[in-house]
């Protein structure tokens, strides 16, 4: 029988939980709603008000938790654009090579770790020869006597290329595969020996990846990051750990509180009936096939697609993994569908070859579905003003990492010995800004640590002044702009107004300014009648420290000072 509405209306309905209601007060928020604001109100999962602490004074009441900022600032939570997950867990959970000088002490460092009683493959990363003395590295005999026999994995800074030992080489295959030298005096490979190496290595069960994966996230949330979006693509790691990844989104909150994953998925198409079967075979919604799709390899591992010769390797001009009509095939697909297409692109010859495809998509598609898809590039380390135009033609959005400049950029550095002269124009973001073209940062974890406010001083500080961009424009682009990159379902995300998310991140500050990169905008800028928000100072030589982070009113990192 079919209850009639009157009586519908009085069947009992179970109780809802109250939503809980936040006032955060006595600190510093970064709204564009009040640029002297003290004091915001979080009901739910959304902001409802900012303001001044006098106002704050008169709508608290007792139904409320209040919190005291203490002088902190709260501000919106940061944006990876680009990581790595289970790879960053491992990196976290093995052995750190970043500081080792030699291949002796790479040796050992894997001999104290073969004889530490664990079991399975020794892994480690960060190696990077360039900061040794003799840059000789060990062969893969070597690598095989430090670790007693057990299988060894070492990825290189930019995991662009590792050190594998005689055992896993046979394991995995290597012998014939390009990358591989059975001549060869030290234990690197690259390109498709690299991947196979890389993935032998991480045939993990379900419940170790889930355990990487967790150990990133609460790394992240440690870092007041609030989402990241996870570059996952074939040649990295298997469709079940895309999945996982994915799955962090849909489980219970008041168990597992961890940032939002943005999730991109790296496999080529070669038309619109294929890029429906791999989204089908997926399981998993992702939001483009993009991300780690790679046109190029990296600098560091001289396998970045260049014009000329790397200067410390004449003949070497990197490898380019796509030919321009595949990539453009990719892009059409994509764009038919409205999703986004993308590729990670290093070297300019990279870029020559994704801008050539960007234009015989349109050809084929249409400008207007080219621009409308939002397509993105990661990286786009080297682009000359030509190639920085035809960007911003198409709204290609740029997914940059500032920390490889802090890391490798100016004189006598990484990249000065790999390209000489033409480090200098490296990573362009205020040439980037100027032409328009949309810019999201993120780390590239675990190539750099998911350290944001050293990122944002990154490009405050970049070795090339004339690339320089102010803090504000740099804590937008880790911020509200990596929302916008991901052509998230909300566009009031990575702000802090009312009716936005409240997802943000609370930090205890030495001080709040104003920086800029040219001095002479300087003195207005920092006038309180601009009405520009304050930011930490970043030249007191340590980053400002996470006290908490939250999303969407839910906690997910506490320090307990608050």
């Amino acid at each position: 029988m079919t209850a009639s509405p009157s009586e519908a209306s009085e069947t009992p309905q179970a109780p809802q939980p109250p939503r809980k209601v936040t006032l955060y007060r006595n600190g510093s928020v970064y709204t564009a709603a009040d640029p002297f604001a003290t004091a915001m109100l979080v009901d739910g999962d959304t902001v409802a008000w900012v303001g001044s602490e006098q106002a704050a004074t008169s709508i608290a009441d007792s139904s409320m938790e209040v919190i005291d900022l203490q002088g902190g600032l709260l501000a919106p939570g940061f944006v990876d654009s680009h990581v790595h997950l289970t790879e960053t867990g491992i990196a976290l959970d093995s052995l750190q090579l970043g500081g080792i000088r030699s291949a002796a002490e790479l040796l050992d460092a894997v001999a104290r770790s073969a004889g530490s009683g664990s079991a399975g493959p020794v892994l480690g990363h960060g190696w990077d020869e360039t900061l040794w003395a003799d840059p000789a590295l060990p062969t893969r005999e070597e690598l095989d006597r430090a670790a007693g026999g057990r299988p060894v994995y070492l990825s290189r800074v930019d995991v662009h290329s590792a050190l594998v030992s005689a055992s896993l080489a046979g394991a995995s295959g290597l012998e014939g595969l390009d990358g591989y030298s059975d001549g060869a005096s030290d234990g690197q490979v690259k390109r498709a020996a690299h991947t196979a190496a890389r993935l032998a290595a991480r045939k993990l069960p379900a419940d170790a990846l889930r355990g990487y994966q967790q150990a990133a996230l609460a790394e992240a949330a440690a870092n007041g990051y609030v989402a990241l979006a996870e570059m996952a693509a074939p040649h990295i790691g298997s469709i079940e750990d895309l999945q996982l990844a994915a799955g962090w989104n849909t489980r219970d909150r008041a168990g597992e509180a961890v940032p939002e994953i943005l999730p991109y998925w790296g496999q080529l198409a070669g038309s619109v009936e294929h890029a429906r079967s791999i989204l089908e075979s997926l399981g998993v919604p992702v939001l483009g096939l993009a991300g780690d799709l790679n046109m190029d390899g990296s600098i560091g591992s001289r396998t970045a697609a260049l014009r000329s010769d790397y200067s410390d390797a004449a003949g070497e001009r990197g490898s380019q993994y796509l030919s321009v009509e595949e990539a453009a095939a990719h892009i059409a697909a994509c764009s038919v569908l409205g999703i986004q297409a993308g590729f990670h692109v290093i070297g300019d010859a990279g870029l020559d070859a994704a801008l050539q495809a960007l234009d015989r998509a349109a050809a084929d598609v249409g400008e207007q579905r080219v621009r409308a898809a939002g397509h993105r590039l990661e990286h786009v380390e080297i682009a000359d003003p030509d190639a920085i135009s035809r960007l911003a033609k198409y709204s290609v959005t740029v997914s940059a990492q500032p920390a490889f400049d802090a890391l490798w950029g100016g004189e006598g550095r990484l990249y000065a010995q790999r390209l000489g002269a033409r480090h200098a124009a490296m990573n362009p973001f205020g040439s980037f800004y100027s032409a328009g073209v949309p810019v999201c940062f993120g780390s590239d974890s675990p190539v750099t640590p998911l350290r944001p406010w050293s990122s944002v001083r990154a490009c405050l500080e970049h070795h090339n002044a004339e690339e320089r961009i102010s803090a504000r424009a740099a804590f937008l682009g880790h911020t509200r702009a990596g929302w916008r990159a991901a052509r998230y379902r909300n566009p009031m995300a990575g702000q802090l107004v009312p009716g936005a998310p409240a997802s943000f991140a609370v930090w205890e500050v030495e001080e709040l300014m104003v920086q800029v990169a040219d001095g002479r905008v300087q003195s207005w800028s920092t006038d309180p009648r601009a009405r520009t928000p304050l930011l930490p100072a970043l030249d007191t030589g340590s980053d400002p420290v996470c006290l908490q982070t939250v999303r969407d009113g839910v906690e997910l990192f506490s320090a307990g000072s608050l």
